[in-house]
């Protein structure tokens, strides 16, 4: 089996200045490192978490060393999207996946021209007939316990990917997508619909045409080529039932200094600097809401809206749910990992103690606080897939 690096290091996670680069604590040196995956992967990077880390192969790099894995619950997650392709060929011309036994790859980068305009892909494969097949290749590592979704963030372009291939299919051609999924506990598949819900509407349209899986592949801490432990299931009723514009938020900012204000009929409240979760449910147009609440400048009208003229935000949180009472149940939930809360901020509507809580530390490196999340996201799930 092909090892993919020479020498392998553990480091532990200590921040990220930027979205390509990480800081790491490597036998109590502070090093920094090169992150090739340019996702959110809010629910892996906490700190204190393992990191493996190989020797930067390129001498005028800005980094000593490049990240290519990750621990989560003591599992191992490959990182590096360098090498997804080399994964994919591997898992393919090994007849490893279930289903594609009869492809095997001819070229990689294949670019195709339709309508004057020109395409790269992944991956061409062919069979014994002669057939082709342009498939493009994702790495999947947004995870839960046995789920797994993509993306873990806005992606226009990979919508329009999509409907690309869509288009490529409709001509003749037999296009596809395989996700690899980095977590071999995840059990089914789906597109984020929380993150991105127009990806998820438009891989719902598609996902009949294209010729596509998701594989939950398991590595070890050599890293060496994968195995595929098994196909995950598409769940689709889900969206049908889930995937709308509608559920309950909640919005992450932080207050740096003590602050005295007047909310409306409340009248003076205290608020003490830190960052603040605010929980929050809207019926319909989910996403305006949520960006509404981004603004500084508006009408008043919410509690928050006299907050959040003091406060930075640090990210608005979707839960797109059918759950009726989903509100109170989440604001109880954060309250339990909170350190503490507003009394009766935002719930003047309901017998909650407070939809307005604090804590010391940003909620979104918090892991109890990310639990949460990722609890409402897609753990709950687990009861609707069949």
């Amino acid at each position: 089996m092909k090892v993919l690096y020479d020498t392998i290091l553990k480091a532990k996670y200590t921040g990220r200045p930027n979205r390509f680069v990480v800081t790491l604590d490597l036998n109590g040196e502070s090093v920094l490192a090169h992150l090739p995956n340019p996702g959110r992967m809010w629910e892996l990077l906490f700190t204190g978490v393992t990191m493996y880390i190989v020797p930067h192969d390129k001498p005028d790099a800005k980094t000593k060393y490049r990240v290519v894995g990750i621990e989560r619950d003591g599992v191992v997650i490959m990182l590096d999207t360098n090498y997804s392709n080399d994964v994919a060929q591997h898992l393919i011309e090994n007849k490893l996946i279930p289903g594609w036994e009869e492809w095997r790859v001819v070229r990689r980068e294949y670019t195709v021209k339709l309508h004057g305009t020109s395409s790269r892909f992944d991956l061409l494969l062919t069979n014994d007939k002669g057939e082709e097949f342009l498939l493009e290749v994702k790495s999947c590592t947004l995870f839960s316990k046995t789920g797994a979704m993509f993306p873990d963030a806005i992606t226009e372009r990979g919508r329009k990917h999509l409907l690309h291939l869509k288009e490529l299919q409709n001509e003749g051609y037999h296009t596809g997508v395989l996700f690899l999924v980095q977590w071999d506990k995840a059990q089914w598949f789906l597109p984020d619909y929380h993150t991105d819900l127009e990806f998820a509407k438009t891989f719902k349209e598609v996902a009949t045409s294209l010729d596509w899986k998701a594989v939950a592949v398991a590595w070890d801490d050599t890293f060496t080529m994968p195995t595929v432990t098994h196909e995950c299931s598409y769940p689709s009723s889900i969206l049908d039932t889930e995937a709308h514009d509608s559920g309950v938020y909640v919005m992450v900012m932080h207050l740096d200094h003590d602050l005295d204000l007047e909310i409306g009929s409340k009248g003076m409240m205290h608020f003490k600097a830190g960052y603040y979760m605010y929980v929050g449910s809207a019926k319909a147009n989910l996403t305006k809401r949520i960006e509404r609440h981004k603004r500084k400048r508006k009408k008043m009208h919410w509690h928050l809206d006299y907050f959040r003229g003091h406060c930075e935000m640090i990210a608005g949180l979707p839960i797109r749910t059918s759950l009726d009472d989903a509100e109170c149940t989440l604001a109880d939930a954060v309250r339990g990992v909170a350190e503490w809360d507003v009394p009766k901020f935002g719930s003047s509507d309901c017998d909650c103690k407070s939809h307005l809580f604090g804590m010391t530390e940003n909620p979104i490196h918090n892991k109890k606080f990310m639990d949460v999340v990722e609890d409402y996201r897609m753990n709950k799930l687990d009861a609707l897939v069949k």
